[in-house]
């Protein structure tokens, strides 16, 4: 007898197809596995060079994120959350700063914008030009009320040293002299491709709204001074408080926020879903192996008779394993790194993520996924070797000749638990709000899809004889079908479960984006009761409210400024931090009754103000907050406060989460202008000169291509994991096909013509879709219908093309999976 490992080169050898599959199905599983553990490791890593401060050897900076700290002693984790905008320090740290050992200078930093014109301005403290290498060409530096631009700004303005230039600041419209024109260093140009302006150190915190107050301090050294005793030094110096201290790769982290977003959409992409992504390749892939051992069962029962051990045959099966899976992991693995460069490149096209960082490609995600493909077709063969191994010889060759039609107990037990799972949940999800219906929705779509792995051939044959009714009168191909399907389950199963996959998770993903964007739509359309919306690039003037109130015929003129903020919830264990979009509002409330209405359910709009805000209902059932009681939140710069919720609306996602003061807004952002103006009354015409008029429709329509742009993410996710699933039900479908070719042959033998055999093979293909379809939205439908009831209160929105472009897909992909090798077959057969 030969070694099993012979058998196994022997059998891979001798008869490819069989192994083609199973090769397949573990190379495209490994594809999916690198890509996300890529985006990963790029996101645990990711870092960008420092450029403002390249000069600057130490950074001080406070800390960007909110943290949530769960857990105590060994089990202590702490989570960050990046800000929505920048968190400053105090500018008289700076002093402190100053005094350490072997610092040369510390310079407090500051960036925000002004208004010149129709453009917009990048402003500084005139004093980081030491860091920055901005040089005087004309003129002299500024002192309180100058200002010194860049020559293009001056060329543009028309004006010259000693003239004055109007500026708009957050503060107002204010005259400045010209003092100088200056030649911005790399410091200032590096991320900053628009004009420039700088004032005085003392003038420039107080222009941007945040007197008393740097975005950061940079710290240069003495020479012969090293960047780790400069940075202990300083940071002995500032101890207590609370400032961060940057040196090397980590000072690219304070001039660039949108690094820490950047990190969470990866993490997102790699972590989250990557461990979604990585459990649907294990059962596909795991079907698939299972499918291709079961397939070889005569030839086990045989090996059996002929006196072949179980622990040789579980030897042979685990050789294949050991020859296919590494094999297959690495040449997926290959495709998938570039799809996680394909992936990241579009993110960074899309602005998620800061040009300056770069994918980062170790061995670590390769190994994951050949490790993963590896272990799961070792653990998927033995499954299904077991019982051919186990059994007498004789019992093995009666078994192989007809298929078992009961799983096993402890399957059935675990598939039944899930099912239970799942159907609990989903009344969890009904019952539930906000996140906590998202979060319990999740849970039902895992539980489900574990249901059908577990169940499949239970599921199968329900699915055969129910659906297989409708063929017994479709003429005898069609009658055919049904009864290989019902006497042939297991098969069908593996076929079944990839597609209810695909259909599933793609459906979910998919149709909550249309359905939240759908919805969002609708509210915003219907909020938005004003006449005209003027929007531009930038933010709108510091007094176009009033100057829009007094345009004839207006008689209501609201500012909004728009951003977010941060609001913690949950308790114990589950603590986190959620992010709103927020809406400050300027003027009077009967004026902005007039333009915008957020139908509210609970308390009186016209008590916002100071410490008095109004929320969204589903972050009201979210927080755990009614109507008079305090929501604690993080404001865009991460000031901690806890105002009384005065009103609770239904409006939220469309307009904003959350309506407050815009006064208790303005000074928390580094932009204080308005980003909409909502005018009530006048004339498109008369409003032209405060930005780009359009009305609620148009407002509505651009927002929607915003929110097209920020849901790419998950239909690109939908894409992958809805794709690799319709491929493994494909590659499921050519492995049965071809491993029909005795039985094709047989029915040629008895009569049937080679249009009634492929006519049998694409009913049974149809069949597999149908179930396929029906199942995987019904799982979708109760994942969806909860969660948007508990987010949106609505019903989940299906676009119907959109819908039946995704099912003929799938319908297209499995009729063309069996109708090809069934060709190929009957060709060989003659």
């Amino acid at each position: 007898m030969r070694r099993p490992n012979g058998l196994a080169r022997a059998a891979v050898r001798f008869k490819p197809a069989s192994f083609a599959g199973t090769f397949l199905a573990l190379m495209t599983a490994a594809l999916v596995v690198t890509a996300c553990g890529v985006l990963l490791e790029t996101g645990l890593r990711a870092s960008v060079p420092p450029e403002r401060y390249a000069r600057a050897q130490v950074v001080a900076a406070a800390d960007q994120n909110v943290r949530v700290v769960t857990g105590s002693g060994e089990d202590r984790e702490e989570e960050a959350t990046p800000l929505p905008d920048t968190a400053r320090m105090d500018a008289g740290l700076a002093a402190k700063a100053a005094r350490a050992p072997g610092v040369a200078a510390a310079i407090p930093d500051v960036t925000f914008p002004v208004h010149l014109a129709k453009d917009v301005l990048t402003a500084h403290g005139w004093g980081s030009h030491a860091f920055t290498g901005t040089s005087l060409t004309t003129g002299s530096a500024p002192r309180d009320g100058d200002v010194v631009v860049d020559a293009a700004t001056a060329r543009a303005a028309k004006a010259g040293v000693g003239d004055t230039l109007r500026l708009e600041t957050a503060t107002g419209a204010r005259d400045f002299r010209l003092s100088g024109l200056a030649r911005p260093g790399p410091g200032d140009t590096a991320r900053e491709a628009g004009p420039l302006a700088w004032f005085t150190d003392a003038q420039a915190p107080a222009l941007a709204g945040h007197p008393g107050t740097a975005d950061a301090v940079a710290v240069l050294a003495r020479p012969g001074t090293g960047t780790g005793a400069l940075a202990d030094a300083v940071g002995k110096a500032l101890a207590g408080s609370g400032v961060q201290v940057h040196s090397g790769k980590d000072r690219g982290a304070v001039e660039d926020p949108g690094l820490g977003y950047a990190k969470v959409t990866l993490f997102g992409i790699g972590g989250s879903f990557g461990g979604i992504a990585a459990l649907v390749a294990v059962f596909t892939a795991a079907g698939t192996v299972a499918l291709s051992v079961s397939q070889r069962a005569r030839e086990f029962a045989l090996l059996r008779a002929v006196g072949a051990t179980p622990r040789q045959i579980r030897r042979a099966v685990a050789s294949e394993a050991l020859l296919v899976a590494p094999l297959a992991g690495l040449l997926g693995s290959l495709p998938g790194i570039g799809l996680a460069h394909w992936w990241f490149g579009q993110l960074q096209d899309r602005g998620a993520i800061p040009e300056a960082v770069r994918v980062h490609v170790s061995g670590l995600p390769v190994l994951v996924a050949v490790g993963i493909g590896l272990l799961t077709a070792l653990g998927a063969g033995w499954a299904a070797g077991r019982r051919p191994a186990r059994i007498k010889p004789g019992q093995a060759l009666s078994e192989a000749s007809a298929e078992r039609r009961w799983i096993g107990p402890v399957r059935t037990v675990l598939g039944v638990g899930a099912v239970v799972g799942g159907a609990a949940l989903t009344g969890v999800a009904a019952s539930a709000a906000g996140d906590d219906a998202a979060g319990a929705a999740l849970g039902v779509v895992m539980c489900f899809m574990l249901a059908v792995a577990l169940l499949g051939p239970l599921i199968a044959r329900a699915c055969a004889a129910l659906f297989g009714l409708p063929l017994r009168g479709a003429g005898p191909a069609a009658h055919l079908a049904a009864a290989n399907s019902r006497a042939n389950a297991r098969r069908l199963a593996s076929a079944i479960t990839p597609l209810v996959l695909a259909t599933a998770f793609a459906s979910t993903l998919v149709f909550m984006n249309t359905s939240e964007t759908h919805i969002a739509g609708q509210q915003l359309r219907a909020g938005i009761t004003a006449d005209h919306v003027v929007t531009a690039p930038g933010g709108l003037p510091p007094d176009a409210v009033e100057r829009a109130a007094r345009a004839p015929g207006v008689d209501a003129a609201v500012g909004l400024l728009g951003t977010q903020v941060l609001v913690p919830v949950g308790s114990g264990e589950f603590k986190d931090v959620q992010g709103a979009s927020v809406q400050g509002v300027s003027g009077s409330a009967a004026a902005f009754a007039k333009v915008e209405d957020l139908d509210v359910r609970e308390g009186r709009v016209d008590r916002i103000g100071t410490d008095r805000i109004a929320i969204d209902r589903t972050l009201a059932a979210t927080a755990h907050v009614r109507v008079g009681d305090r929501l604690p939140l993080h404001l865009p710069d991460g000031t901690k406060q806890a105002p009384e919720v005065v009103a609770v609306y239904a409006r939220g996602l469309g307009l904003a989460t959350v309506t407050m003061d815009r006064a208790s807004l303005a000074p928390h952002v580094t932009s204080g202008f308005d980003s909409t103006l909502l005018v009530h009354g006048g004339t498109e015409r008369a409003l032209g000169a405060l930005g780009e008029v359009t009305d609620a429709s148009g407002y509505a329509t651009g927002k929607d291509r915003d929110a097209r742009v920020g849901a790419w993410t998950s239909n690109t996710m939908a894409a992958v994991l809805g794709g690799f699933a319709a491929v493994a039900a494909a590659n499921t479908l050519v492995m049965t096909v071809l491993s029909r070719r005795g039985e094709l042959g047989a029915l040629r033998l008895v009569g049937g013509t080679r249009r009634q055999v492929l006519a049998m093979l694409r009913w049974e293909g149809l069949l597999v879709w149908v179930a396929g379809i029906v199942l995987g939205s019904a799982i979708a439908a109760a994942t969806l219908v909860p969660m948007m009831r508990g987010t949106t209160g609505a019903l989940p929105y299906v676009p119907p093309l959109l819908y039946g472009g995704m099912a003929a897909a799938t319908g297209g992909l499995a009729l063309l999976a069996v109708t090809v090798p069934g060709r190929g077959v009957l060709r060989r057969r003659g």
